[in-house]
């Protein structure tokens, strides 16, 4: 009998460095239920959509509210499933909504209470993300897209959240019927895996730096609710100070806590390349390191072969390389962090 128990990080790093793998079999899944996707939207129109979840689900509804707006250009909101159960006065009020509750492990209770509680209200339809087959949570859908390549058994996610949030994404363009973007969205496993082989290295030893103190992790638009997620990867790996904000919001007062042991993280958009740069600069002026993120001319180049959308997916697995890689530094196990659970259940 195997008694070995494995390595601190040994689940998180391979789950961090299958994302190319695990991004194809999300697509595959996607591809195959498109039919019962153009179904479920059917049932509309649809006034507003609002994506729910809790923590890491959170905030990837954050993201997959901002992406849906620009590419749908229907109204679109992310809330904690707390809100939706517990305070039905934050959904706004339309005629028809569509409800996507996304979880990793599809028994949050807060998100099963929040579909329960909007099935009762008879307010429209819903639409289950999860990485688990026969759970809770895809008995409560119209539909329940289970996405086995992205399931995990490390506590802090790392796949699971970049590869619903690429579900997500591939909903909006299947409901633009935007052949671009899904033609783009089929790239990116190709895409990241040279990517990886190429950071790596630099990006652990950055995480090995434990005279870094503080992190701020900068992102606008999209990428709001992606930094939201980094910034959380790094307080759950290796407890450390760490924060996420808009670009332009860094100036109004938390610039303050800058230090030379402070890291800044930016996740660079093109479209606002100019005013995003500009607040790096200022930060490094204040004595900061900065990480930058985004395409062709950033210190991780991600290329200038994708359109932004499609490019926000390649932003994750570079932040959480330098979590995964701090933490081991400082001797924690970052596939079980202090006081989490991977799964939240209430009684």
């Amino acid at each position: 009998m195997n008694t070995t128990q494995p390595k601190a990080g040994q689940y998180t790093r391979q789950e961090i460095f299958s994302q190319p793998e695990a991004w194809q079999g999300v697509l595959d899944v996607f591809d195959a239920q498109r039919t019962q996707v153009s179904a479920l939207l059917a049932q509309g129109p649809f006034d507003q959509v609002i994506f729910t979840g809790c923590g890491s689900t959170y905030y990837l509804s954050i993201a997959a509210a901002a992406v849906l707006q620009r590419v749908r250009d229907v109204a679109a909101l992310g809330l904690p499933a707390s809100e939706v159960w517990l305070n039905p006065a934050a959904l706004p009020p339309a005629r028809r909504t569509l409800l996507v509750a996304v979880s990793r492990s599809g028994e949050t209770t807060e998100t099963l209470r929040a579909c329960e509680h909007f099935r009762q209200s008879d307010r429209g339809a819903i639409l289950t993300l999860s990485c688990f087959p026969e759970r809770s949570l895809t008995t409560l859908g119209d539909l329940n897209l289970v996405f086995p390549s992205i399931r995990e058994e490390s506590v802090a996610q790392t796949r699971a959240f970049s590869g619903l949030y690429l579900a997500t994404l591939a909903l909006a363009a299947h409901w633009q019927d935007d052949a671009d973007l899904l033609a783009e969205l089929r790239r990116l496993p190709a895409v990241l895996a040279p990517l990886l082989d190429r950071y790596a290295a630099p990006l652990e030893k950055l995480g090995r730096d434990l005279s870094i103190d503080r992190f701020y992790f900068l992102g606008s638009s999209i990428r709001y609710g992606l930094a939201c997620e980094l910034s959380l990867k790094m307080k759950e790996m290796t407890l450390s100070h760490s924060e996420p904000f808009h670009f332009m919001e860094f100036r109004h007062g938390p610039k303050s806590m800058i230090t030379p042991d402070a890291l800044v993280v930016a996740l660079l958009s093109d479209e606002r390349r100019a005013d995003d740069r500009a607040v790096v600069a200022d930060m490094r002026k204040l004595g900061a390191r900065t990480l930058t993120i985004g395409s062709a001319d950033a210190d991780v180049s991600l290329g200038s072969e994708l359109g932004e959308v499609a490019r926000s997916v390649l932003d994750l697995p570079f932040g959480q390389i330098v979590a995964l890689s701090r933490s081991l530094a400082k001797g924690l196990n970052p596939d079980h962090p202090e006081n989490l659970d991977a799964v939240v259940v209430l009684g």
